[in-house]
C-alpha cells in the first residue's frame, strides 16, 4: 500500500504528549477555505482560557500569498471566527474554529462564499430551511491510486461493494469509523455513513442542519476527514469522477425542505419548488461544482445513477433523475426532496444559497440578485 511516511511514525509516542496538562491554557486551531475553493488550511494559537462562545475567539491573520488568496506585496488576510467545535485531535479543552476569510479591505475573499450565503439565509430564515448533504469521497494512496485496488489492474466489477462487509469488499473502514467518531466528538452534525458503489469510495451524511449551519458543519466534517486520513497516511479526494470508465462518480446529494414542505399537504410545495428548479437548471449546474459545471460534466452523464447534465428531470425514487422525491414522501404527501446534481467537491454554501434563491426568493435566469445587508 502507498501510504505516507509520517503515518508510519509511532503514534503511541505522540500520545504521551497529547495527554500532558495545559495549566488552563487552550490550543485553538483556526480552519479556513483556501484560494482553490476546495482545500482547507489550518494553524493554531494559544488562548489563556477556554472560549465559551465564538465571540471569545479573536480574529487572526495569515499569509494569503501562500494560499492563492493574495499577492506577496499585500498578503495579510483576516481570519474571522464563525463557528467553534471541540478538537478531536488535541482533545478538550482545545477547539477547532471555522473562519471566514476577509481581504485587507475587509471585503470577503473570492472563495469566501459563506458571506453571501449568510445574507440569503438571514432573508429566508422564516421558512426554516433544513438541509442534509451526502458527502461522497474516494480513498487514495499517496501515489493517487485508489486505496486497496490492485497495483496493476482493477478490482472486480461494481455490485458487491455498496454497503459491503468483508475484507474483499471494503477498504479503509478504520478510517471511516475514526472520522465518524471524531465528528461526533467535535459536535459536527454527522448522521450516518456507508460504503459506496465503487470500491474505496465512501459516503457520510451531515444534517439535518438549518440555514448557514449546513455549510459550516460540512466544511468542518471535510477538514476532520482530511486530518484523519493524514494520520492513516492516505488521501481523501472529492473529485467527482476519480476513475474513468465503468465506475461511479462522487456527488454531494442535497436533501432539502422548508417548514411548509414538512407539514401535512407539503407535497404541493415540494412540487412547486421543483418546478422553479426546472426553469433554472443551467444556473444550478454552474454553481454545483467549483469550475462552473466542468467537473460535473465528467460525472453527470446519464449513467452510473446520474442524470444528464444537459437535461432536468424529476421523479419518485428515481436515482437517475436530477431531483428525487423519496417514495415515503410521495406516500405521506409531505417531507423533503433530494437534489442529486451537486458534485462531491461543491461548496455547500454555494449549493444551499442557490436552492434558497430559486425556491424561496423566486429568482429566475442565470443572474443573481445582490441583497443589501439584512
Amino acid at each position: 500500500m502507498s501510504v505516507s511516511h509520517s503515518s508510519r511514525l509511532n503514534k503511541l509516542v505522540r500520545e504521551q504528549y497529547v495527554r500532558l496538562p495545559q495549566d488552563g491554557l487552550v490550543q485553538v486551531t483556526y480552519v479556513w477555505i483556501d484560494g482553490s475553493g476546495e482545500g482547507v488550511r489550518c494553524k493554531s494559537r494559544t488562548l489563556d482560557k477556554e472560549p465559551k462562545s465564538i465571540e471569545d475567539v479573536p480574529e487572526w491573520n495569515f499569509d494569503g500569498s501562500s494560499t492563492a488568496q493574495a499577492e506577496g506585496s499585500n498578503s495579510d488576510m483576516f481570519l474571522v471566527p464563525v463557528r467553534m467545535f471541540r478538537d478531536p485531535f488535541c482533545l478538550d479543552p482545545n477547539k477547532l474554529v471555522l473562519c471566514e476569510v476577509l481581504k485587507y479591505n475587509r471585503k470577503p475573499a473570492e472563495t469566501n462564499l459563506r458571506h453571501t450565503c449568510k445574507k440569503v439565509m438571514d432573508l429566508v430564515k422564516d421558512s426554516h430551511p433544513w438541509f442534509g448533504m451526502e458527502q461522497e469521497y474516494t480513498l487514495l494512496g499517496v501515489n493517487g491510486h485508489p486505496y486497496g485496488w490492485p497495483d496493476n489492474g482493477f478490482p472486480g466489477p461494481q455490485g458487491p461493494y455498496y454497503c459491503g462487509v468483508g475484507a474483499d469488499k471494503v477498504y479503509g473502514r478504520d478510517i471511516v469509523e475514526s472520522h465518524y467518531k471524531a465528528c461526533l466528538y467535535a459536535g459536527v452534525k454527522i448522521c450516518g455513513t456507508n460504503a459506496e458503489v465503487m470500491p474505496s469510495q465512501w459516503e457520510f451524511q451531515v444534517g439535518p442542519c438549518e440555514g448557514i449551519e449546513m455549510g459550516d458543519h460540512l466544511w468542518m466534517a471535510r477538514f476532520i476527514l482530511h486530518r484523519v486520513c493524514e494520520d492513516f497516511g492516505v488521501v481523501a479526494t472529492l473529485d467527482p469522477k476519480p476513475m474513468t470508465g465503468n465506475w461511479n462518480g462522487a456527488g454531494c446529494h442535497t436533501n432539502y425542505s422548508t417548514e411548509e414542505m414538512r407539514k401535512e399537504g407539503g407535497l404541493k410545495h415540494i412540487e412547486a419548488a421543483i418546478e422553479k428548479l426546472s426553469k433554472r437548471h443551467d444556473y444550478h449546474i454552474c454553481v454545483y461544482d467549483p469550475r462552473g459545471g466542468r467537473d460535473n460534466s465528467r460525472r453527470l452523464t446519464g449513467h452510473h445513477e446520474t442524470s444528464n447534465i444537459f437535461e432536468f428531470s424529476a421523479g419518485v425514487a428515481n436515482r437517475g433523475a436530477s431531483i428525487r422525491i423519496p417514495r415515503q414522501v410521495g406516500q405521506d404527501g409531505y417531507g423533503y426532496f433530494e437534489d442529486r446534481r451537486p458534485a462531491a467537491n461543491c461548496d455547500p454554501y454555494a449549493v444551499t444559497e442557490a436552492i434558497m434563491r430559486t425556491t424561496v426568493l423566486n429568482e429566475t435566469g442565470v443572474e443573481t440578485k445582490n441583497y443589501a445587508d439584512h
